[in-house]
């Protein structure tokens, strides 16, 4: 693992700038690190990878700088214990919306005595071997990553702040947008002032935030929101844009 970890970064301060990854390649999350982004979001929620695929990609992404964070598909032990088995540098839980989501993420993604992990030393996260810091090591650099996307987890936020072991309230635009029946209006007044409330809060708890930003403008204003941890774009939307605009100043 790269010192500093991803989580050490995020409690100094700094602004770190990442990317969400569908595209099924170790190649891809590689190219993310040579990019200069600092993180790559290797996404199984809504993407095909899974944890055998992800493994390559873990360690594509670390030789070239960028820390490799997995959204899991859903906020159970067995999905947030495999992730972080196969050496994540962090773990992002979609949909959390009450405290006890947020009290059962920390308590899968920690070992004790911070939580109830399950524990074997002979993975990559271990470097096959362990050791006798191994537990205590992972707890001190994983970082735990929630999803809050939409009018339930806003309602519900004190409850999630106060749960210890949570390292970064990750808001997504596009599910805020359809809890408000909007769905896919992610600029619009309201999708931003919910986004905005929960930065203000978060800013008030002493909480990172992060976000997805379609594009570098839309990066930019929730940095100056108080955004934290920031992924642009996602790879496949990405490169077909480059594509097309190849295309077309060629054809004209």
């Amino acid at each position: 693992m790269a010192s500093p970890s991803l989580r050490a970064r995020l409690l100094d301060g700094e602004t770190l700038l990442g990317t969400f990854q569908l595209i099924d390649s170790p190649m891809a999350a590689e190219i993310a690190g040579v990019a200069g982004f600092d993180f790559t979001i290797l996404d199984q929620e809504h993407g095909p990878l899974t944890a055998e695929s992800c493994v390559g990609m873990c360690a594509a992404a670390e030789r070239a700088g960028a820390a490799p964070v997995v959204r899991v598909r859903n906020n159970s032990e067995a999905e947030i214990q495999r992730a972080l088995d196969i050496g994540a540098a962090g773990v992002e839980i979609p949909q959390v919306e009450t405290g006890a989501d947020a009290r059962a993420a920390v308590d899968h993604a920690r070992f004790d005595p911070l939580g109830s992990r399950g524990f074997s030393p002979y993975v990559r996260a271990g470097g096959y071997t362990g050791g006798d810091d191994y537990t205590d090591r992972q707890n001190e650099t994983t970082a735990v990553v929630v999803h809050i996307e939409g009018e339930r987890g806003v309602e519900n936020l004190d409850d999630i702040v106060a749960v210890d072991g949570i390292d970064v309230l990750f808001l997504g635009p596009y599910d805020m947008s359809q809890s408000l029946g909007i769905p896919g209006q992610v600029r619009d007044d309201r999708v931003e002032a919910l986004m905005q409330e929960v930065c203000d809060r978060a800013a008030d708890a002493g909480t990172v935030v992060g976000t997805y930003a379609d594009d570098p403008e839309m990066a930019r204003q929730w940095i100056a929101a108080g955004a934290q941890y920031v992924a642009i774009g996602v790879d496949g939307a990405v490169l077909t844009r480059a594509f097309e605009d190849v295309v077309e100043a060629v054809t004209g």
